[in-house]
């Protein structure tokens, strides 16, 4: 895809969002509308905000290229990412709307009675958000840079300018209309590429790679360019062309021979290999060959956990969500909420179809990313490289949009979300302290976006998923269900959640994980966070039971009484932090 089409589809995809938002600021008037939307948003309409905001970089960029790295393995992703909203269903998403608060903190604070609680959970709420955003950010830059060799910050940059146009414009109500356009952009933008790339396959002959028991191989002489430092595994000794830096020295052009074992290539570098050579993998990236690519559970270490951690973090991760918990308080009422998770769920399947097959597809014809560590940029490089030409050209320019539309819907999701947080538990409340929390919600995480060392996107957002599940799930499951959770439960589960849990991401993130049973541990820390989690919540709760709130049955039964009864159901109302 050259540079100029793929330009246009950014910036197409950029003032389509702004001209959308604008509209915010004409009907965005008092402080509901910008929290909530004045729960006046339909279920189609909250159905596609939702999906348009959960389908981040992680879904659009990030499920294809760990399928091309893992194989059959990943597929548990878009599984449980959409599962997730069943659990939601039916556990959580009617009380929720029936309590009446604007943001997870005002739900603690409303069921708890203890600002000791809300605080704790605004502390975890911006702590998730900034976590999502992260990969957000990393992501629009390495789509800018794949598109147009632009530096990896000024993606980041982008998305948080425009971002923070939308929702200094209008909030929730003009962020509902963006993101609900987004979600049927980026369906479109995945979806009618890959009719082209699935008939272009088909003409050549429709290859199986499960008939094959041999690592990646190049199809015939390739030329691979690297555009950050990157240390290879060889697997098969290889003679290569190399034009710049391999191992230290400096080649012009020269043929080299790669011995079998790691190899360091620096930026800027191009090595050509011959048809019928093994793909190097990036080191810490396992080999695997077609046959054990297309099995689940093999030749991982410890697959069986990790597998099971994954499931759960996804499944429980969902109803921690902060800027998907936000979407149900949009809602009118109760059932309504109801009606908008059953659409979400179709809306999320139809799309989680698409990712897998552009993995796959990736498998056969882009294996050259798994030596550059840029799987993620699978779904940009497929139509250039499969159809080339002109048709190449325009769907990789729609392909780029559809990606830009994914960071942009996430990233206004999780800004509303925490800028609501900061706004009433940090600065004053109301509309002014609102915008003023916007511009601090992006300013940390594009920080930390540009210092932080390039992580695999859907491995941060599972990490976020994690944390979520093992903090904001317990909270809101047992708060909505066992009327027995007092305080001091909810803080010591909330404590051993997050610092378990955020440990793990702290050293993932910083370092990686060690190699092991300890690795695993790390990387899906969700089988041993999220039970530890509810365990000292219930135990504790057990242990201090003069510490139950007083209006405890009084808020379990509006949270539980359908709305067509007359139960009093006003707005609840936060004391002053």
């Amino acid at each position: 895809m050259t540079a100029a089409y793929g330009l246009a589809g950014v910036v197409l995809v950029v003032i389509a969002t702004l001209l959308i938002g604008t509209l915010g600021l004409r009907i965005s008037r008092t402080t509901s509308d910008f929290y909530v939307a004045s729960r006046t948003v339909t279920p189609l309409r909250n159905a596609s905000a939702i999906g348009g905001e959960y389908l981040s970089a992680a879904s659009f960029l990030g499920i294809a290229g760990l399928i091309l790295a893992y194989g059959a393995d990943m597929l548990w992703l878009p599984v449980g990412w959409t599962g997730g909203y069943l659990v939601l269903l039916v556990l959580v998403s009617a009380p929720l709307r029936r309590s009446g608060a604007y943001t997870l903190p005002d739900f603690a604070e409303a069921r708890l009675e203890s600002m000791a609680v809300r605080r704790a959970t605004s502390v975890l709420v911006v702590l998730i958000g900034w976590l999502y955003l992260l990969p957000q950010f990393q992501s629009a830059g390495l789509v800018l840079r794949t598109v147009v060799g632009a530096p990896l910050w000024s993606g980041g940059v982008l998305i948080a300018v425009v971002v923070a146009t939308n929702v200094l414009a209008g909030g929730m109500r003009s962020i509902t209309l963006v993101q609900a356009f987004q979600y049927w952009m980026k369906l479109t933008a995945l979806a009618v590429p890959l009719i082209f790339l699935l008939l272009a396959w088909r003409f050549d002959g429709a290859p199986d790679l499960s008939s094959r028991d041999a690592p990646p191989r190049f199809a015939e002489r390739t030329a691979v360019s690297i555009g950050l430092p990157v240390t290879v595994e060889v697997i098969t000794p290889v003679r290569v062309t190399a034009d710049g830096h391999v191992d230290g020295r400096r080649y012009d052009g020269s043929e080299i021979t790669l011995g079998a074992g790691p190899h360091r290539i620096d930026n800027g570098t191009t090595v050509t290999f011959p048809a019928g050579a093994d793909v190097p993998h990036v080191k810490g990236t396992p080999v695997r060959t077609d046959r054990e690519w297309a099995m689940p559970l093999a030749g991982r270490d410890h697959s069986i956990y990790a597998t099971y951690s994954l499931i759960l973090a996804t499944f429980l991760g969902t109803m921690g969500l902060p800027h998907v918990l936000v979407r149900f308080y949009t809602n009118p009422d109760g059932k309504a909420a109801r009606r908008t998770t059953v659409m979400v769920l179709s809306l999320l399947g139809a799309f989680y179809l698409l990712p897998a097959l552009y993995g796959a597809l990736g498998r056969l014809y882009t294996p050259e990313l798994l030596m550059t560590g840029r799987t993620d940029a699978v779904v940009l490089t497929l139509p250039g490289r499969v159809i080339g030409g002109l048709g190449g050209d325009l769907l990789g320019a729609l392909v780029t949009g559809g990606a830009v539309a994914a960071f942009l819907s996430t990233s206004s999701g999780i800004t509303v979300s925490v800028a609501g947080v900061l706004a009433q538990d940090i600065l004053r409340g109301g509309v002014r302290s609102f915008r003023a929390a916007t511009v601090l919600a992006l300013i940390v995480p594009l920080g930390l976006a540009i210092a932080a060392r390039e992580l695999s996107v859907a491995d941060v957002v599972g990490l976020a998923f994690a944390v979520a599940a093992s903090t904001c799930c317990p909270l809101l499951v047992l708060g909505v269900w066992w009327r027995r959770l007092t305080v001091a439960g909810a803080l010591a589960g909330l404590a051993t959640g997050g610092v378990l849990a955020g440990a793990a991401v702290v050293v993932t993130i910083a370092a990686g994980p060690p190699s092991g049973l300890a690795g695993a541990l790390l990387a899906q820390p969700a089988a041993w966070t999220v039970p530890l989690a509810f365990a000292t919540m219930i135990v504790v709760s057990w242990c201090t039971p003069r510490q139950v709130p007083p209006g405890v049955v009084r808020m379990m039964v509006r949270l539980h009484t359908p709305e067509s009864l007359d139960v009093d159901r006003g707005t609840w109302r936060p004391r002053r932090v």
